[in-house]
């Protein structure tokens, strides 16, 4: 029978190449849903984002009041393309603003232009799509 810090040591190995099996950082071609306040349809659109696996650590030892980074697939280069969504009343703007990555790198999450959240919302949700919402 093998030592448990021999057992230790091979379980952390395999949880290290699975690690490396998921899909790294990367480009993806994804369908979004477009919707603005007020118009009464969601329109999906193709465009890129990043999505994939970062390698991560987790400190052993916690020090309190001590910042722990997580890195996450995030976006490098983008640019917004601008859409005119169909079906919208006259009073209501139907122009609305979509992100295109360009490139992905890991990195620490940026609100601003990223979804932080441990379970995100899918990129193709419509909120118009909930009954309550309407």
């Amino acid at each position: 029978m093998a030592k448990p810090s021999k057992i230790r040591f091979i379980l952390r190995k395999k949880k290290i190449k699975a690690a490396f099996l998921r899909p790294p950082c990367q480009l993806i071609n994804q369908t979004v849903s477009l919707e603005k306040e007020g118009c009464s349809k969601c329109h999906p659109v193709k465009t890129t984002i990043c999505s994939g696996h970062c390698i991560t650590k987790d400190p052993i030892i916690k020090i309190p009041f001590s910042n722990v980074y997580q890195h996450v697939c995030s976006y490098r280069n983008l640019y917004y393309k601008t859409f005119e969504l169909p079906d919208c009343p006259s009073e209501v703007d139907p122009t609305v603003t979509y992100p295109v990555a360009l490139s992905c790198h890991c990195s620490r999450c940026a609100m601003d232009t990223s979804d932080c959240t441990f379970k995100s919302l899918q990129p193709n949700f419509c909120m118009n799509d909930i009954p309550f919402y309407k």
